[in-house]
């Protein structure tokens, strides 16, 4: 790589803590799915009976994971501008990049549609399904100007609750194209937890923030600064739409005014308040360890960067191994989630360090996808 490039990957290093940050939440909300028996699973009109109580403990264990999706489908646009400038600047062909977007996205999205379906027993359409398909359509979304990607992405994330109003009733049927893009189904033959139009928002945000930082060129002063005001901005917004107790929680309104209830807000589909307030808590967290890279430095093998740079091995992995920890553990409290999570983090780092010495010596391989 030349130094440009080299200096453009080190200014956004915390980028891959951020990423790492989330994956371990994330095995912690999967190690309460498989071992906490008083798990809460609640976030969606489909999913919660009005009026039930919501243990605290359980209720922000399950909470402090609502960041992971947002996030990661949010670097994925930040590292899909940050990759297409990487490329061009080798002098890659822009067809060339669109067609490795293209087969990453459909490798992805298959992950969801074929693997972890069989693992499921049924058709289940989960992250990577939102991740895959948002992959390939941003082919397309990459020609079009930042802000008219800004706008869409303000139109989709703000009016989508307007639009499930007039063609959505929660828990009738719904059409396979609704199902797909906006409303989520769950259902004995098939499951569609992440319509792919809010994801595809999101992604589009994260490429309009990559976009700034390589045409731009920003110092990272700026960049924390804008990071932390939108953030900051962000929740804000939150609080006031969450006040009002409306719009903008995908019909799941406020019972009550204690943090429980606050924070109980819709991730199936994202409402409004969930978005504005994962969204701004990414900001302000990321804003804060860009701060914090150059006090501490980058250690190249400390466990939270390999996760980061690891994020797909290690979903996929770590389902493998809180599935062998179940042979050898019973369901028990949140403590037993939380035992888990730790010896699955603890089992995966050095898989993971050894799969990221792999792909990176075999950098055209098929691990690329990965």
């Amino acid at each position: 790589m030349n130094d440009t490039v080299d200096k453009s990957l080190h200014r956004i290093a915390a980028i891959d803590w951020m990423r790492g940050i989330v994956m371990i939440l994330m095995a912690l909300d999967h190690a309460s799915g498989f071992f906490n028996q008083g798990r809460i699973f609640a976030d969606s009109i489909l999913l919660y009976e009005s009026g039930s109580l919501l243990a605290s403990d359980q209720f922000l264990t399950r909470w402090i994971t609502h960041i992971c999706a947002p996030t990661f489908i949010f670097l994925t646009g930040v590292s899909i501008a940050v990759s297409n400038a990487q490329r061009l600047q080798q002098g890659m062909p822009q067809a060339v990049i669109d067609r490795e977007l293209w087969l990453r996205g459909i490798f992805i999205a298959m992950l969801d549609i074929v693997l972890l379906s069989l693992a499921s027993g049924k058709l289940v359409l989960q992250v990577l399904y939102a991740i895959g398909v948002s992959m390939i359509m941003m082919v397309w979304v990459r020609r079009l100007r930042k802000s008219v990607v800004l706008v869409v992405v303000i139109a989709i994330i703000t009016g989508s609750e307007l639009l499930l109003k007039w063609v959505w009733v929660p828990g009738d049927d719904v059409p396979l194209w609704l199902a797909l893009t906006f409303a989520p189904v769950f259902s004995a033959a098939f499951s569609v937890f992440y319509p792919v139009m809010p994801w595809l928002a999101i992604m589009m945000l994260g490429w309009v923030f990559g976009e700034w930082m390589q045409s731009k060129r920003p110092g990272p002063r700026c960049i924390r600064r804008l990071l932390f005001a939108s953030g900051g901005c962000a929740v804000l917004l939150f609080i006031l739409i969450r006040s009002m107790a409306d719009y903008g929680n995908m019909f799941m309104l406020l019972e009550g005014y204690s943090i429980v209830q606050w924070l109980h807000i819709s991730k199936y589909p994202p409402s409004l308040a969930y978005t504005l307030l994962e969204l701004g808590l990414m900001a302000v967290m990321l804003a804060a360890l860009m701060w914090l890279e150059p006090i501490v430095g980058v250690r190249h093998n400390g466990m939270v960067l390999v996760f980061g740079q690891t994020a797909l091995f290690f979903y996929l992995a770590h389902f493998g191994v809180l599935a062998l920890l179940q042979l050898f553990f019973e369901r028990g409290d949140l403590g037993m989630a939380y035992s888990m999570a730790v010896l699955t983090v603890m089992i995966l780092y050095p898989v993971c360090r050894a799969y990221r010495t792999i792909k990176w010596r075999n950098p055209s391989s098929l691990l690329r996808f990965m």
